[in-house]
């Protein structure tokens, strides 16, 4: 279509190839925010992390750090250490697995099945030991004699990451922000800098990562876009909000379900929820002779509060107000008709 750069997002079902356990489904739903084309440098990358801190801010799943580090960084420390070129993909798939296992495994896995000697697995383990504060990292990475300044990949990494820090520092979300050798992220069209999000404390693993791709949008086009994003994993995130217990998590943002306890009653339930969204009220409405129908749709959707109409209620011009959040019940009956708005509006 021609198009070469553009800022999008989406949130959709995605799919894997994978076994599954907590938090990490075959099927879920998954947030994306990208950036394509050409632009100043180091500025998408730095804009998508700065997102993913305000997102998960807003959020507010409590305490977490966004692991960063830079995929050409990760090619030079690899040749620094003597590995040679064609192991590079598949030691990195080896260092990736640090977050959940100890060095001695992940060395063991390197030695004996990808073919490592011990020295070099040892000069690996030097390195993807470090970890910090962007800037400072950084600077020490960069001092006089450093072997990551005698290699083109890992200078032209630390770079482009110097100019990432400064802006990130600048734009005050610092201390959300580690900069993590031993981070490699397993896919492998990454191209520059990678990152991924964690929850300090939860039981699932990350909960967004993402990173630069400059070369995967050219094999599906004509040419070659570059491009930076982020994805967020939306039942990780609602996994820690439960087990956090600071939120329940909803079907539906609804907040009252109108409950028109008589057939053929279309009207009454047009009144009243009319009513309620005037009031800019979250509202949904069913009619029905069957009451246990009505609680069914209500707890299901985990929708707080009922306004039931039975034969009583629309012979008197009255509603019922229900609560049926658990721990917090309340009933109000001989509702007006004129008022059970801003009756609602007190309590929601």
């Amino acid at each position: 279509n021609g198009i070469t750069s553009f800022k999008r997002y989406q949130i959709a079902k995605v799919y894997r190839r994978d076994n599954p356990s907590k938090g990490r489904y075959r099927e879920f739903y998954q947030c994306d925010f990208d950036i394509a084309g050409l632009s100043e440098p180091m500025g998408p990358d730095f804009e998508v992390v700065k997102i993913l801190t305000e997102l998960l801010d807003k959020l507010e799943i409590g305490d977490y750090v966004v692991k960063l580090n830079h995929r050409k960084l990760l090619d030079g420390m690899l040749e620094i250490c003597g590995v040679p070129t064609e192991k590079f993909r598949t030691i990195c798939s080896s260092i990736d697995k640090l977050d959940k296992q100890s060095f001695e495994q992940v060395k063991k896995e390197m030695e004996e099945e990808k073919g490592l000697s011990s020295e070099i697995a040892n000069r690996i383990g030097d390195f993807v030991k470090e970890k910090g504060r962007p800037l400072e990292l950084l600077s020490k990475l960069r001092e006089e004699g450093s072997e990551f300044l005698s290699n083109q990949s890992t200078k032209e990494a630390l770079d482009e990451l110097s100019i990432m820090f400064e802006a990130l520092e600048r734009s005050k979300c610092r201390e959300r922000i580690v900069f993590d050798l031993s981070l490699a992220r397993g896919l492998d069209y990454y191209t520059g800098v990678i990152f991924e999000a964690v929850c300090v404390g939860a039981e699932v693993g990350s909960i967004a990562a993402g990173g630069r791709y400059d070369k995967l949008i050219g094999m599906f086009g004509k040419r070659q876009v570059p491009a930076v994003g982020v994805s967020l994993g939306i039942e990780r995130v609602f996994n820690i909000m439960e087990e956090q217990q600071k939120q329940v998590v909803r079907a539906t943002e609804t907040q009252v379900l109108v409950c028109i306890m008589e057939d053929n009653k279309l009207g009454e339930a047009a009144e009243l929820a009319s009513q309620l969204w005037e009031a800019d009220i979250k509202a949904e409405y069913l009619v029905s002779k069957r009451r246990a129908k009505h609680f069914d749709r209500a707890t299901n959707s985990g929708i707080p509060w009922m306004v039931i109409v039975g034969k009583t209620e629309l012979t008197e011009g009255v509603v019922t107000l229900k609560k049926i959040v658990k721990g917090s019940e309340e009933e109000i009956p001989q509702v007006p008709r004129d008022s059970f708005v801003a009756e609602l509006l007190k309590r929601l």
